[in-house]
């Protein structure tokens, strides 16, 4: 039995904590539970082999309370692995711990994400839960990769320079007379084969030391029943080495036979030849988080800034916010702000992958790390250390290569028993071909090259190498992938619903005609842009920014009366003014038949027709219309030509959403849809097990993005959207959702490729080793080549990912 206090929320009387009571109660395996209403406690006892902790919450969520939860998610750095059958193992000892909600290993980039109720567990008790298992775990402190990368390359490098330095005399030595090469007497088979093979073992120990680490964790995890690559490689390297003894002492005895079958030689390639694919696994790895790389130096060490009426240079940690910053033409923004003095154009490629720099005046935002191409600006910080938009986009990164893709549990599976079948399969074909008749020498050859060739490497790397450089390359691209999930679900969407206002739309109403009787239009813009001076409705706001375009001196007003939800009426140097809609114009009896045709032309076209009318006569119309962004129509189009339907959904009326749905060329009309009913609409969409995804920029937007199966935020939306999606269009381009199927589709196929790879090796690989083609009088596979082709596999894996680099969406 266990005993656990939850915290309980939501509950206003004695009455709540008696239902909280009653539900819990009657749930299979629970022997007591009670509530204290004062301290909002829920003492329950239960038989855990029955019943966990989370479903004694969702049984509390069910009856209306809430469960007071400490989450907190951590990034680690896991040491010490070196196959996915490692990686699984952290993985499963971490999930097995109480108070750990979710927990994922990903072994190409090293990194346990992990969930934790603190309530519960705490990151040390994780710690050593890992190095339990025989890992070693690390916080991960965001130093620059790399840094961090180039010594474990180094270190590989070195080893595999040493060995080889070892490796090349041991193969002159035992094999250079097969070719024709003479070897001095004193270590001349013929002559004196004690020597001959004592010499070899001179030579095989000390790659084996340069090695040790496959031995220590290979049989640590043989011994905890959760055998890894580094115990295939121990065993089959030993088990020649113990026979190479066993051969000495034979010479000894005088049988100078075995001099001519010693295997010193394929141990010592083994080793060797397994860690030059771990460099070059290494450096591969260290190429897909390239971008990772490139964002974290983007950003400037340092800031010129002033504090105190001192101009001072600081390192950018030391930025706070509210700092005036000083940006110079050609120099980089430390951190995000807002500018109070001067005028530039800025480079935000990096954020955006918008190659035109971007105009900014007092009061523009500003992002750390985008470079100021032509002014002297000054700006406060608002955004500083892990708070900038830049950091932000580093950590999801981080976050989405560390994510797994459902694509990848059949790479895990496998892998969980993987190494356990090889160990089988080698020792049963190495027993039977022993059994049938043939040498000592011949079974250790098949026991050898089995356990060598199987390694699942490149089954591991199969999935999170391509994911890494997947989310990578959309990152350059602007499009910000937040899980693997997302790079996955992205390409199978068959509906992509749009937000109207602020997605396909600009989202700010833009003067789009003037239409007049008798007067220019200039003339009629002055007078409405005059009365609408100062104005604060967005219709308003539209007339004074056209008249503002086009340099109009406006005229001052007298007795301004403002009419709710009609418009408003002005004088201006002795003349009544009255500027608003049609509902106004007919309460003060304006005869519209003059311009009847036209106003409803212009309403069918999704526009709002102002009417502005002189000493009650009517003198023109203004229409106002949100329009459609310059791209909004070409992704539209590229979208049904990827057979993807396409819906607008939005709050406006039925006849301005219709029209801005026959601009574009949009299938779904959803119109005047209250904010809280968009999820609904979503879900009606998705009837029928049909995917579907959602874009918006807006809060109201945020619960449709959730419904979705896949949420796609535009970067000029809040913070609530972009927190609540799946994807995040950095540039606002709707251009970018194509992006970001095409990156999908590119990845899952490379993703598919690897896997086929990685399968079809080691379904042909492991055959062929343990001698089915010598049953048909073919050769059998050397372990020497064994260990090259089972690096090769794994390093073909990683170059097929890194081909994801090259994507170019084809829009």
């Amino acid at each position: 039995m266990k005993e656990e206090k939850v915290k309980i929320t939501g509950m206003t009387c004695a009455v709540c904590a008696n239902r909280v009571e009653k539900f819990v109660g009657k749930l299979d395996g629970v022997s007591e539970a009670s509530v204290n209403f004062a301290t909002e406690t829920l003492s329950v006892k239960y038989d855990n082999n029955k019943l966990n902790n989370e479903e004694i919450e969702k049984t509390i969520e069910k009856a209306g309370y809430g469960v007071e939860k400490k989450l907190k998610n951590y990034s680690l750095k896991v040491e010490g692995m070196t196959c996915s059958a490692c990686a699984n193992r952290v993985e499963r000892v971490t999930k097995k711990a109480d108070g750990v909600r979710d927990s994922s290993v990903n072994f190409a980039s090293e990194k346990l994400n992990i969930t934790l109720d603190e309530n519960k567990i705490s990151i040390n008790e994780v710690k050593s839960i890992v190095e339990k298992a025989g890992y070693k775990l690390i916080v991960d402190e965001k130093k620059d990769l790399k840094e961090k990368d180039i010594p474990q390359y180094k270190k590989l490098w070195y080893r595999f320079i040493l060995s080889v330095v070892f490796t090349i005399p041991l193969l002159i030595i035992s094999m250079g007379h097969m070719v024709g090469m003479h070897l001095p007497q004193a270590i001349d088979p013929m002559i004196s084969p004690l020597n001959f093979a004592i010499t070899q073992l001179a030579l095989t120990i000390p790659v084996m030391v340069i090695g040790y680490k496959f031995y220590i964790v290979g049989f640590k995890n043989l011994f905890k029943l959760s055998p890894n690559m580094d115990s295939l490689i121990a065993i089959g390297t030993s088990a020649a080495v113990i026979y190479g003894f066993f051969a000495i002492y034979k010479i000894n005895m005088g049988n100078h036979d075995y001099a001519m079958h010693l295997y010193f030689e394929s141990a010592a390639v083994i080793l060797t030849l397994i860690t030059l694919g771990k460099y070059l696994e290494a450096v591969s790895k260290g190429k897909t988080s390239e971008a990772i790389k490139k964002l974290m130096g983007l950003a400037p060490k340092t800031a010129n800034i002033i504090r105190n009426d001192k101009e001072l240079i600081v390192p950018i940690e030391e930025v706070m916010v509210g700092d005036i910053v000083i940006v110079k033409p050609g120099e980089k923004l430390p951190v995000d702000g807002e500018v109070v003095e001067g005028n530039t154009s800025i480079d935000e490629s990096m954020l955006t992958g918008e190659s035109l720099p971007v105009e900014k005046n007092i009061g523009s935002k500003v992002v750390g790390a985008s470079i100021n191409k032509t002014g002297f600006i000054k700006y406060r910080a608002t955004k500083v250390g892990d708070d900038t938009a830049l950091a932000q986009i580093i950590k999801l990164v981080e976050d989405a290569q560390g994510t797994k893709a459902p694509i990848a549990k059949l790479a895990d599976v496998i892998s969980a028993y993987f190494v356990p079948v090889v160990i089988s399969l080698a020792i049963i074909s190495a027993l039977g071909w022993y059994i049938s008749g043939e040498s000592t020498i011949f079974s250790l050859t098949i026991f050898i090259s089995v356990l060598v060739i199987a390694c699942p490497c490149a089954l591991g790397l199969a999935t999170p190498t391509a994911i890494m450089v997947g989310t990578g390359k959309g990152a350059e691209n602007g499009v910000l992938i937040k899980s693997g999930e997302a790079l996955e679900t992205a390409y199978k969407i068959q509906t992509i619903v749009f937000d109207k206002t602020g997605t396909i739309t600009e989202g700010k109403p833009k003067v789009t005609d003037i239409i007049t009787r008798g007067l220019s239009e200039d003339e009629i813009l002055t007078l409405a842009a005059s009365a609408e001076k100062g104005s604060e409705h967005p219709l308003g706001e539209a007339i004074v920014r056209a008249a503002e375009e086009r340099d109009i001196k406006l005229k001052d007003i007298d007795n301004f009366n403002a009419i709710a939800g009609h418009g408003i009426e002005v004088k201006i140097q002795g003349k009544n003014i009255l500027l608003g809609n049609k509902k106004l114009m007919i309460d003060r009896n304006i005869d519209l038949d003059i311009f009847e045709e036209k106003s409803n032309k212009l309403a069918e076209e999704g526009k709002t027709p102002m009417f502005l009318s002189i000493n009650n006569d009517l003198e023109g119309i203004i229409a106002v219309a949100d329009t459609v962004k310059v791209n909004s129509k070409k992704a539209i189009e590229a979208i049904h030509n990827m057979g993807i339907k396409v819906a607008m959904i939005t709050g406006d009326n039925e006849r301005t959403a219709k029209a801005i749905a026959r601009e574009v060329g949009i299938d779904i009309v959803l119109a005047e849809v209250l904010p809280e009913d968009k999820a609904n609409e979503v879900k009606k969409l998705q009837e029928g097990n049909k995917k579907v995804a959602m874009v918006g920029d807006g809060i109201n937007d945020a619960p449709a993005l959730v419904q979705s199966d896949i949420g796609i935020a535009i970067g000029s939306g809040t913070d609530v959207a972009m927190e609540s999606a799946d994807i995040v269009l950095m540039k606002s381009d709707l251009v970018d959702v194509i992006k970001a199927i095409q990156l999908s589709k590119s990845t899952i196929n490379n993703i598919k490729q690897n896997l086929f790879w990685a399968f079809a090796y080691n379904v042909l690989g492991i055959p062929i080793a343990m001698g089915i083609l010598h049953i048909f009088g073919g050769p059998l596979l050397n372990p020497m080549i064994a260990a090259g082709a089972m690096s090769l596999s794994s390093v073909s894996v990683l170059l097929n990912a890194l081909r994801l680099k090259n994507f170019k969406a084809n829009i």
